[in-house]
Order: structure tokens, then C-alpha cells, then sequence
């Protein structure tokens, strides 16, 4: 078959105009569409562009030709960018084929698709005659219904994306928002950085309470409104998705900045943002896992700003505790006779790990088989059960669309960064005493490799007043499973030991 001149110029056009948005798009969202605003201008310009490449070249191979081009410049153009979502695939790993769902899946989902649609009615509207004024019905009925179902959806799919994330007003007794209270989502530039922080509290004149999440990468952000709820009646709660995480996961580049460093120093920088906005002299700090690790090096860098540190599934030293886990569950392998188990733990070797995230994924996978048995207390089973979060809490209202995915996304990448930069840290010798007040909450059934570098850290920690409380029936995350005793304990015990505030921070 002949191709005229004209055709190929045409098609040349429409390949080089495919290929400039891939290579656009990569420039200034190297990771995909990392917002509701950037998904939809993604659905836009890739309908558009596609369109165009249907029109001009007058054939249904615009369908296969467009995305394959775009897909190809996206992959060009995000060659030096580093991180799961985006790397070479691991399709061999069930944590590879996750990654590829949310990095490379969620971007076709927005951008190929629409593109393959928009070629389809660039070729059929031409194909229709539609340029000779023939009636829009007429070019209408020359899509199969196939297509018009999946312009509908596209319809749809771009305003689901456009709705906003919430929080929950805090209500009275009769069901209206509490006068004086504060629930909101706010934007707050931290290092240069845009992220997202929540506020909660039954009135903004009484004192503050940061809590930091785990991961590193985790969003906690429908669990602190949720499980933390009754300590807004005495406190202001904060919770905070930190840079890369969640809602503040376009944030994540330059990954070269995304250091530990810097993370403590946002710490600090979103500590004197929040005195000062609540003319508050001090803060509280409340740390989960990760977030014990990034809360300790806080406090031993800014100790004036603080009334007291919290740790709750106190990290110590992330090396050696990977290296006992490691090991124990080498042991069991051995000891339960499990082959398989024991031949990928060796195939990773001890740690630190080389292969970061996917030995991690593994690993963590496992933990179950180490645990002690427990019973968390029912009220914590059933506001969890009512509340509805889904996993790691992505049904959670404080997401729009997009930030549902950025929450895994965010943990996947920004644990990939941030958890090679942990390996040296060893509170035992590098942070023998702290200047402030320090609690520590206690899981009985925390894995042996955590909680005993926790007992053992704390022992011989130097503070001007320190306080451990234990549960039996907890493990890890012991602020969200003993969330009653927890607002007890901070309320009866830890505010009236250390709260004091002459206002006007500084």
C-alpha cells in the first residue's frame, strides 16, 4: 500500500507532538500526576494530544502508535529518577508488581487511556465526515457504544478526582460544629516544601500535641483523627504528612534533599510554625516507630521548644534490630523445618539490606511469626471497625483520589530513601540524655528484636524526668491500641507533670 507524502508528514507530526507532552509531563511530574490537579491535566492534554494523533493520522493505528510513543518518552525522561514506582520492574516480587500498579498503573490510568480514547474519536470523527458539518449526533452514533461508555468514564473518573479531601468538623451536643474548635487541612512549606498538616481541637487556646507517623513513608493522618479523637478535647492534635508521604507526596523531589537532616530540621520548622501560630512556648511530641526515631533527634537538637518527648514503639537502633529479626526468623525457618522461608532470607543476607525496599517488604511480611499473642482492647477493634479506614487507611476522607494512592505510593518511595539513611543511627551511644521530660509507652508483645533495645535505651537514659508505662496487650503501635489509657495518662499524668506556658513564643 502507498502512503502518501502528506499522511507521513502528518503522522511525523502527531508522533513528535506525543512524544514533546511525554517528555513535559516527565519535567514536571517525574513521578506522574502527584496531585488531583496535575492527574487532571494529564486526562486533558493526553485526550487532546491524542485526539489530534487520530485526526491526522486518519487511522485506528493513532490508538497503538500515540500511547506507545508517550510511554516511551515518559520512560526516557524519567531515567535519572530513582524510587520503586519507578525503576526497573520486579515482577517476581509480590512488592515489585504493588509498585508497578501505583507508579507506572495509576499514570496509564490518566494519561494512557485517555489518550487511547482521544484517538479513537480523532480517527472516527474523521473517518465521519464531521469536518463537512455533518450533524455532532451523526458523529456521535459513529462511536460504538463501547466508546461512548468509556467517554462517560472518563467524565466521571475526572470528577471523582476533583473532589476535595475533608476532615470532620468537631460537633457540639446538638450536632453543629463546636464554636471555638479547629478541624482543617492545611498547606504549610516546610524546607522549601509544600505538606500537608491537620489540625484538630475542641478549642485552639489549649496546648499542642504533634504526632510524628511511622514508616518511614507511612500517612497516619484518618487514624490520628480517629483513634486520637479524645485528646482534642485537651489538647490541640496535629497530625502531620511528612515530605513524600501521603498528601504531601509531590513534595518527594528532589530526593536529593530528601535527607534525615533535613526531616529533623522540618521537624523543627513545623515545631515554631505551630508555637507560634498558638502562641504556644512549647509543644508536645509524640513519635510512632519511624516517627519515635525523627522525634528523638528533634528533641536532642531543639530541647527548649519541647514540654516533654513520647515514644511509642520506640525505635533505637534500626540496624541491629533488623539484624536480630533477621536472625530469629532464620531460627525459625531452621527450627520449623521451612525451606523456602530460610532460602530467601539467606538469598538477601544479613542486614542492612542491599536490596531496599523488596528484603524490607519480605521481612516485614514475616513479623507474625515472631509475635506474641495478644488481645488489643475491644474499644480499639470496634472504633477502628466503625470508623471504616481500609488498609493503611486510604478510605480515610482526608484523601482525595489521587492521595488514596499516594499513600502507598509515598511509603513504597519515600521508605526506599529515607530507611538506608537510618542505618548508623544507635541511640545507646549517641543520645545518652535528653533535655526534657520523656515518657515511653511499652508493648509487652512488641517483637523481642525492638522492645528489649527500647528497655535497654531508656535504662540507661538521662532525662530530667522519665516514665515508663507497659501494656500486656499491645505490640508495635501502642498509641493507637491503647488510645483510652493513652489520653488518660496524657492528660492525668503527663500535662499536669510538664505543662506550662507563658505565651508569646518566639
Amino acid at each position: 500500500m502507498k502512503i502518501s507524502p502528506n499522511l507521513l508528514r502528518r503522522g511525523a507530526i502527531a508522533t513528535v507532538a506525543v512524544g514533546l507532552l511525554g517528555l513535559a509531563i516527565t519535567n514536571t511530574m517525574p513521578r506522574g500526576p502527584a496531585t488531583a490537579i496535575q492527574a487532571v491535566i494529564v486526562m486533558i492534554t493526553s485526550l487532546v494530544v491524542g485526539y489530534s494523533a487520530g485526526w491526522m493520522l486518519r487511522s485506528p493505528w493513532a490508538m497503538a502508535l500515540a500511547p506507545l510513543t508517550y510511554t516511551l518518552a515518559i520512560e526516557v525522561g524519567r531515567f535519572p529518577i530513582i524510587g520503586p514506582t519507578v525503576d526497573e520492574l520486579r515482577l517476581n516480587e509480590t512488592f515489585g508488581i504493588l509498585a508497578l500498579i501505583l507508579g507506572r498503573g495509576f499514570h496509564g490510568l490518566v494519561g494512557v487511556l485517555p489518550m487511547i480514547l482521544g484517538a479513537y474519536w480523532g480517527w472516527v470523527i474523521v473517518r465521519s465526515g464531521a469536518s463537512h458539518k455533518v450533524p455532532l449526533i451523526q458523529t456521535v452514533r459513529a462511536g460504538n457504544q463501547y466508546a461512548i461508555g468509556a467517554t462517560l468514564g472518563f467524565s466521571i473518573l475526572a470528577f471523582l478526582i476533583l473532589l476535595p479531601a475533608t476532615t470532620p468538623a468537631i460537633l457540639n451536643a446538638n450536632g453543629k460544629p463546636l464554636s471555638g474548635s479547629i478541624a482543617s487541612l492545611e498547606k504549610v512549606r516546610l524546607g522549601g516544601h509544600e505538606q500537608w498538616i491537620m489540625l484538630r481541637g475542641h478549642s485552639t487556646d489549649k496546648p499542642v500535641l504533634l504526632y510524628l507517623s511511622g514508616g518511614p513513608g507511612q500517612s497516619d493522618l484518618p487514624f490520628v483523627r480517629v483513634l486520637l479523637n479524645d485528646l482534642t478535647q485537651n489538647f490541640v492534635v496535629v497530625g502531620w504528612d511528612q515530605r513524600g508521604t501521603g498528601k504531601s507526596y509531590s513534595a518527594l523531589d528532589p530526593t536529593e534533599t530528601l535527607t534525615l537532616d533535613r526531616a529533623v530540621s522540618d521537624t523543627i520548622e513545623l515545631t515554631n510554625y505551630l508555637r507560634q501560630r498558638f502562641d504556644e512556648e512549647k509543644i508536645y511530641l509524640l513519635g510512632e516507630s519511624w516517627g519515635s526515631t525523627l522525634g528523638v533527634l528533634a528533641v536532642q537538637r531543639q530541647p527548649q521548644l519541647y514540654h516533654a518527648w513520647i515514644g511509642s514503639g520506640q525505635m533505637v537502633s534500626q540496624r541491629e534490630t533488623d539484624r536480630r529479626i533477621y536472625q530469629d526468623l532464620l531460627a525459625l525457618a531452621v527450627q520449623t523445618n521451612d525451606a523456602s522461608l530460610a532460602a530467601k532470607l539467606r538469598a538477601y543476607r544479613e542486614p542492612p539490606y542491599k536490596d531496599i525496599p523488596y528484603a524490607n517488604a519480605f521481612v516485614m511480611g514475616q513479623y507474625d511469626r515472631l509475635s506474641k499473642p495478644y488481645t488489643p482492647p475491644q474499644s480499639y477493634i470496634q472504633r477502628g471497625t466503625e470508623a471504616n479506614l481500609g488498609p493503611w487507611g486510604i478510605w480515610g476522607s482526608e484523601y482525595n483520589l489521587v492521595e488514596k494512592v499516594n499513600v502507598l505510593r509515598g511509603l513504597i518511595d519515600m521508605f526506599s530513601m529515607m530507611y538506608p539513611q537510618l542505618q548508623a543511627i544507635d541511640f545507646r551511644q549517641t543520645v545518652k540524655q535528653l533535655e526534657v521530660p520523656v515518657y515511653m509507652l511499652d508493648g509487652a508483645a512488641e517483637l523481642s528484636a525492638r522492645r528489649d533495645l527500647a528497655l535497654e535505651w531508656f535504662e540507661q537514659l538521662k532525662a530530667p524526668l522519665k516514665q515508663r508505662f507497659t501494656f500486656e496487650n499491645a505490640g508495635h503501635s501502642v498509641v493507637f491500641e491503647q488510645f483510652e489509657a493513652f489520653s488518660q495518662i496524657m492528660q492525668e499524668t503527663i500535662l499536669t507533670k510538664t505543662y506550662s506556658n507563658s505565651g508569646g513564643a518566639e
